[in-house]
C-alpha cells in the first residue's frame, strides 16, 4: 500500500510539475525531442454473457449466494412473529427459542418487560443469521 501511494503521489507531481512548468516556459527546451510510446497488451480479453451473469449475480448477491443473502430477511421476518420466536428456530437454535418462550410467560404478566424481549428477540434472529452467513462465507 504505501508503494502505491508513493507511485501515485509521484506520478500526480510529476505531471502537475510538467503542467505547472509548461505555463511557465520552464520545461519547453526539454519536452521538445521526445516522444512518449506507450504499448498494449494485445490479448484480448473474452466477455462472455455467462461471466457477466457471474459477476452481476455475485455483486447483487454480496458473494454469499442467494440463500445467504435472503436468510436474514426471512429470520427478521419470522421473528416479527409475536409470542413463539420463530426467527431463533429457523436459526435452528431451538433451545434459545424454547428458553425466550418460557420466560415471556411471567414477563407477560407484568406487561412492560415482554417488549424489550419481543425486540431483543428480533435483533437477535436477525444477528445471528447474519453472523452464520459471514462465517459460512469466510470459510469457502
Amino acid at each position: 500500500m504505501p508503494n502505491l501511494l508513493n507511485n501515485y503521489l509521484f506520478h500526480w507531481f510529476f505531471i502537475n510539475g510538467i503542467y505547472w512548468g509548461s505555463h511557465h516556459g520552464q520545461f519547453e527546451d526539454d519536452m521538445s525531442g521526445e516522444e512518449i510510446i506507450v504499448k498494449l497488451d494485445s490479448t484480448k480479453s473474452e466477455i462472455s454473457a455467462k461471466g457477466t451473469m457471474k459477476i452481476i449475480y455475485t455483486q447483487l448477491t454480496a458473494g454469499v449466494g442467494f440463500w445467504g443473502s435472503l436468510k436474514p430477511i426471512i429470520a427478521l421476518s419470522l421473528s416479527v412473529i409475536p409470542f413463539l420466536f420463530l426467527g431463533q428456530h429457523f436459526n435452528r437454535q431451538h433451545q434459545k427459542g424454547w428458553d425466550w418462550f418460557l420466560l415471556q410467560i411471567p414477563l407477560i404478566i407484568t406487561l412492560f418487560l415482554w417488549p424489550p424481549l419481543y425486540i431483543w428477540s428480533i435483533f437477535d434472529a436477525w444477528k445471528c443469521s447474519s453472523d452464520s452467513v459471514i462465517s459460512l462465507a469466510k470459510n469457502e
